[in-house]
């Protein structure tokens, strides 16, 4: 659901070049009790980052301190669901790329917490999907904000069934024995074209059949009861947890959220008006309202 193409590679590792050259690409010792004010066309959004993922905290206070995210658009907006930004492409007005196929050159290794949710206003790392990442780790600069929606304990069945149904998939293409499936399944997604759509399917036939006979043998994911009436009460997006990295949350600004949100798109869900962000930045901590 939120994976990046494949990328350029001469892009990426100019991109790289300048992320590493700027003498500020390092975590202050201060930046870790601070708060980041990110300013975008729509208004102020705070937010804070968690001490409990530690390389993603550190990664994103490395891309601010590099002024990474001036001038980047939300690229992917869904109302009730997400809004995404990162991809270093939407800073060029003219770009023939798709958004969302490009970020820097490297991964960040999954750090899933138990009390961390995708709650409303949940910081949310962006990822390739499972096929071409089975190791379920983050882009390293494409991330979403949970807007979200409200769920009953109905909505909530249906969504723990997609995590299980996920994680058992994720169990299948990380197993040993089915090695060769996994990497010629990764061959097709990095050289693809259309006439290996039936070798595809029939790959993707072998692990689903397999899929199946893990989920009923594996030990099921549930919701703790402290997250069901979150999402019951305040809402947020429950059929990602235990499949991508939260890293922070919204202390304030979560009508900007919801105002991005609400925009009108076009069929890849980018906004037909750009919404940038046109600073980030580190702000003294405090309490807030919202």
């Amino acid at each position: 659901m939120y994976k990046i193409s494949i990328r350029s590679l001469i892009l990426s590792f100019s991109l790289m070049i300048s992320f590493n050259s700027n003498a500020q690409n390092k975590v202050e010792k201060s930046d870790l009790n601070k708060d980041i004010e990110m300013v975008t066309d729509a208004g102020i959004i705070i937010m804070r980052l968690s001490d409990e993922t530690p390389q993603h905290r550190d990664n994103f206070i490395k891309l601010v301190n590099d002024k990474f995210y001036d001038g980047l658009s939300f690229h992917r907006v869904i109302e009730n669901f997400i809004i995404q930004t990162g991809d270093p492409e939407t800073k060029k007005l003219t770009s023939d790329k798709v958004p969302g196929e490009t970020d820097l050159p490297y991964r960040i290794p999954p750090e899933f917490q138990p009390n961390l949710f995708h709650k409303r206003g949940a910081l949310n790392a962006a990822r390739e999907g499972d096929n071409t990442n089975p190791n379920r780790e983050s882009s390293s600069t494409q991330f979403t904000i949970v807007q979200g929606r409200v769920y009953n304990d109905s909505t909530l069945d249906i969504a723990v069934g997609r995590i299980n149904k996920w994680l058992a998939y994720n169990n299948v293409i990380n197993n040993p024995k089915q090695k060769k499936l996994q990497q010629k399944l990764q061959g097709l997604f990095d050289n693809w074209d259309k006439s290996k759509e039936t070798q595809y399917e029939s790959i993707k036939k072998q692990l689903d059949s397999l899929t199946e006979i893990e989920l009923e043998s594996m030990p099921k994911y549930s919701y703790p009861e402290a997250h069901r009436i979150t999402y019951k009460t305040e809402g947020g997006a429950a059929h990602l947890d235990q499949n991508y990295t939260v890293f922070g949350q919204v202390v304030s600004g979560m009508d900007v959220v919801d105002k991005i949100a609400v925009m009108k798109t076009n069929e890849r869900d980018k906004p037909l008006k750009d919404i940038k962000i046109i600073t980030a930045r580190f702000i003294k901590r405090k309490e807030y309202k919202d």
